[in-house]
């Protein structure tokens, strides 16, 4: 992109009033848009009176911002590159273009040798994985096997790099990834050249290693509250399907399976306790006909992905939601067994089991230590299912 495009480009972005329906309006009527700006006649019956005169007016931050942009373009880390790609180029992701409301612009980080190909995207099957960001500690482990075992069978994950779910399906993601595979990639709600949160930055900068970071907006744009909830519909654009681990009934992760259900997508929910709030998203949805899941099988079945699923089956049927183990295994101790999968405090312990309370501390300790069970906020535990 040359940098008179670029200033264009930013201009028609940075422009107050206009958004993206409007934008594409005038790119419709106009074609690129350099010529959008040349030809202010065309633009009646296309805008009001006031996004007229705001188009015809240079927004203040754009010399800024095409500084900072060309600059950031010129000027990758080392092994990565970084991109920028709009409406209409060979690089731009196809799925996201059938959707209703694409991006003008897409901000990409990732390997320079991925970001050096016409149309990096092209053919990959990619499935959006969502989900609370305070899962329990089940739902966290789960997010993270099932990406782990998708990936592997050819699928690329999509989410968000928020905390929880997000993080533990990208984690699951690159834990599978080989060289030279695209394994994950992050939709974010900030400008890439900022992490949020920054508790993920070692996260994102492996996501870049193996992987994609994409954002809408502008370098500089801070972690905003109603940034978050417009990205959901790139995350669900970008994929042939949504997987959601756990919500809560409010979830933003609900939107993404609401605009993925919209968009003519697969909807997937793994089902939880009915004691549990982040559940109640997941039995919502499977309500409202989304496909249940308890293995990375049933997934699979509507998203057929390139590898022989043969050659998977007995690895992806391992990968399930919490079962009943079976006879003489581990988890068959006393405590494991009377703990059930939910979360559960000390009292119900000390009532189920009938240790005394040193005791119980004791073996509760025990199987933290042996991986068995974590202890949960609000002085709850929760048996982890051991893949």
């Amino acid at each position: 992109m040359e940098r008179s495009e670029l200033a264009a480009w930013l201009r028609l972005t940075l422009t107050p009033g206009v958004g993206n329906h409007t934008a594409r309006r005038l790119l419709a009527l106009c074609g690129l848009p350099q010529q959008v700006f040349a030809q202010p006649a065309l633009w009646h019956g296309a805008v009001t009176s006031a996004q007229a005169q705001a188009l015809a007016q240079e927004p203040p931050a754009l010399a800024a911002l095409l500084d900072t942009t060309w600059q950031w373009l010129q000027q990758p880390p080392p092994g990565r590159a970084h991109g920028l790609w709009s409406l209409g180029d060979s690089a731009y992701p196809a799925s996201l273009l059938a959707t209703e409301d694409p991006p003008l612009l897409l901000y990409a980080l990732g390997p320079a040798a991925l970001l050096a190909t016409p149309a990096p995207l092209q053919g990959l099957r990619c499935l959006a994985m969502v989900g609370s960001r305070n899962p329990t500690a089940q739902g966290a482990q789960t997010a993270q096997q099932f990406a782990q075992a998708l990936h592997q069978a050819g699928l690329c994950i999509v989410s968000g790099l928020a905390l929880g779910v997000d993080a533990a399906a990208h984690e699951g993601a690159l834990a599978a990834a080989s060289p030279g595979q695209l394994a994950t990639i992050a939709v974010v709600g900030t400008g890439l050249d900022r992490v949020y949160p920054s508790r993920h930055r070692a996260l994102a900068h492996r996501i870049a290693e193996q992987g994609l970071l994409l954002s809408e907006y502008p370098l500089g744009t801070p972690p905003l509250a109603q940034n978050f909830p417009k990205r959901n519909r790139i995350i669900a654009g970008l994929a042939q399907g949504t997987l959601v681990v756990e919500a809560a009934l409010q979830s933003g992760s609900l939107i993404t399976a609401r605009l993925a259900a919209e968009q003519g997508r697969e909807v997937f929910a793994i089902p939880g306790s009915i004691h549990a709030p982040q559940s109640r998203g997941c039995h919502a949805l499977l309500r409202q006909g989304a496909k249940l899941v308890e293995t990375a099988q049933d997934v699979l079945e509507e998203l057929p992905a390139p590898t022989t699923l043969a050659a998977t089956t007995a690895a992806l049927t391992a990968v399930a939601a919490p079962a009943t183990p079976p006879p003489g295994a581990a988890s068959d101790d006393p405590l494991l067994a009377a703990m059930g999968w939910d979360p559960i405090g000390l009292d119900a312990l000390l009532a189920r089991t009938g240790y005394d309370t040193a005791t119980l501390q004791v073996r509760l300790l025990e199987q933290e230590l042996d991986g068995q069970l974590a202890r949960l906020p609000g002085g709850l535990f929760q048996r982890l299912a051991l893949s």
